[in-house]
């Protein structure tokens, strides 16, 4: 006979836990692994989209800007797969959470952008050094407000 999904669960003991697609979280070194990974894929995405924007002429900042969308689009879905599964149950507070969050980074990456271009003396590097700085701001902030707002796991009880 086969068990059907009532039955076998009928049959774990209450003292276990039921299997979760969530169910085990990389903790805090696996996350901060994961998510510069995902962000250095990402940071690519960003860089290159503002690369493209540059070459094809777009004023300074809408290229940056568009950089940001591209990567932060795609940091979103890749950190709420593999980095931050444990708290990720979806949701329009969720969503609303993280649109929230990365309205404020855009701001605080593009400005930084910004003002490393008002302050760093002409050269080569400039768009690369700017970019850089305004990319790693907008990352530690995204870190940790995605692991501890958007994507807080929910408190385990201790075992009584």
């Amino acid at each position: 006979m086969v068990a059907t999904d009532q039955q076998a669960s009928a049959a774990v003991p209450s003292s276990a836990s039921p299997p979760s697609s969530a169910a085990a979280s990389p903790g805090l070194v696996g996350q901060l692994l994961r998510f510069v990974s995902i962000g250095g894929f990402c940071a690519v995405v960003d860089l290159g989209i503002y690369a493209l924007g540059l070459q094809l002429g777009l004023w300074v900042h809408l290229a940056k800007a568009i950089g940001f969308i591209f990567g932060t689009t795609t940091a979103y879905f890749l950190n709420r797969k593999f980095t931050f599964s444990g708290g990720a149950k979806g949701g329009a507070a969720q969503i609303s959470g993280f649109v929230l969050l990365y309205t404020v980074t855009f701001f605080v990456n593009v400005g930084t952008n910004a003002l490393m271009l008002s302050l760093l003396p002409e050269s080569r590097l400039e768009y690369g050094i700017a970019w850089f700085v305004a990319q790693a701001t907008a990352t530690v902030i995204n870190f940790v407000m995605l692991k501890w707002v958007v994507f807080r796991e929910p408190r385990t009880e201790p075992a009584a």
